[in-house]
C-alpha cells in the first residue's frame, strides 16, 4: 500500500547554498564511518583503524577539496567538530550535516539508519550548516511505515530549523532472503520517497557496474520521474573510472549533479602523504565531474 506523506514544506527551500553557480550540485561526502574505517584497515595490513586517523582524514580532504566542491557532507561523530574547528571548509563551500544513526544488522555495517537524537540540529545551523541529510535504508522485505516514520521525524526536524532537507535511500538485500533485483529497488525507492517532501534526494545510479548508455539513461529517466524534488547521484557501487561517464548520463536524464565520496577520493586511502595525494588524485578528479554538471546544466536534459 503507498505510503502518504503529511507536506513539511510549502515548496522548496533556497538551495544555492549547496549549489554552484550554474545551478548544479558538486558535492562531495565525508560522511563515511565504519565502512570508511574498513577501507583503511584494507591499507593497514589488518591493524585496526581508530577514530582519529578517520576524522583526520576528513579534515584534510575537507581542506583540500571544499575549495573545488559546492558542499561539503560530514557525520558529527567523526568529522564535523573538528572539519569546523580546524576552519577546513572554504569559503563560498556549504556544509551539510549528516544526522543518521547506522545501525549494524544482517552482516552490513548499516542494517538499519534512523534518526540520530544525539545531534542537535539547532547546534549543526549554529556552526555553519544550512543542510541535514538521512540515509534510508530501503529493503523489499522491509517496512514502508517504519520508513515513513523516520523519513516523517526527519523532514520535521529540518523543518523546525530551517534548514533544508536532503534524503539519501539505499538499496539493500531482502532480510527473508527472496529474490530481488539491486537495479529495481533503487527505482522502488525512489517511487515511494522521492515525492515525500524532501528539498534535495541522493540516489544510487542502477546498473553500477554494467549496462549500455541507453540503458542506464532509461533506468535515469526513471528515477527522474519518480523524484519530484532535484536529485543528485551518489558514486558507492560504481567503479571510479566509470563514475564520470555514468554521472554524465544521470545528469542528461534530469539529475542535477553529485554527491559522491568514494568516486573522489577512494584512491588515495592509505597515502603516505595524504595532503599531496588529495591535491594530486582527488581535486582533478572533483574537476572533472563538476566540469560534467556544468556542462549538463547548461544543455538541459536530452
Amino acid at each position: 500500500m503507498p505510503v502518504t506523506y503529511r507536506p513539511i514544506t510549502p515548496g522548496q527551500r533556497d538551495l544555492s547554498s549547496l549549489a554552484r553557480p550554474s545551478g548544479g550540485f558538486a558535492m562531495v561526502a565525508i560522511d563515511q564511518r565504519e565502512a570508511l574505517r574498513t577501507m583503511f584497515e584494507r591499507h593497514s595490513g589488518g591493524r585496526p583503524v581508530g577514530d582519529e586517523t578517520l576524522t583526520q582524514f576528513k579534515v584534510s580532504a575537507a581542506q583540500v577539496l571544499s575549495p573545488h566542491a559546492s558542499a561539503i557532507l560530514v557525520d558529527k561523530h567523526l568529522g564535523f567538530d573538528a572539519v569546523v574547528d580546524s576552519a577546513a571548509i572554504a569559503p563560498g563551500c556549504g556544509l551539510i550535516a549528516a544526522v543518521d544513526h547506522f545501525v549494524p544488522g544482517h552482516g552490513e555495517h548499516i542494517g538499519r539508519s534512523v534518526v540520530d537524537d544525539t545531534v542537535d540540529p539547532a547546534e549543526m545551523a549554529a556552526r555553519g550548516a544550512t543542510a541535514l541529510k538521512q540515509l534510508i535504508v530501503y529493503r523489499p522485505d522491509g517496512s514502508a511505515g517504519e520508513r515513513a516514520e523516520i523519513v516523517g521525524e526527519f523532514l520535521e526536524r529540518c523543518h523546525r530549523h530551517d534548514m533544508i532537507s536532503i534524503l539519501e535511500p539505499v538499496a539493500r538485500p531482502p532480510v527473508d532472503g527472496r529474490t530481488w533485483n539491486r537495479d529495481e529497488m533503487v527505482v522502488a525507492a525512489a517511487e515511494e520517497l522521492g515525492s515525500a517532501g524532501a528539498d534535495l534526494y541522493k540516489a544510487e545510479i542502477p546498473l553500477g557496474k554494467e549496462g549500455s548508455d541507453d540503458e542506464l539513461r532509461r533506468w535515469c529517466g526513471r528515477l527522474d520521474e519518480a523524484i519530484t524534488s532535484p536529485w543528485v547521484v551518489l558514486s558507492t557501487g560504481v567503479p571510479p573510472e566509470r563514475f564520470p561517464h555514468a554521472l554524465e548520463i544521470a545528469c542528461s536524464a534530469g539529475a542535477a549533479g553529485f554527491l559522491a565520496g568514494r568516486a573522489v577520493w577512494a584512491p588515495v586511502i592509505g597515502s603516505v602523504h595524504l595532503d599531496q595525494a588529495l591535491g594530486d588524485v582527488s581535486v582533478p578528479r572533483l574537476q572533472e565531474l563538476t566540469q560534467i554538471v556544468d556542462a549538463a546544466m547548461t544543455a538541459g536534459p536530452t
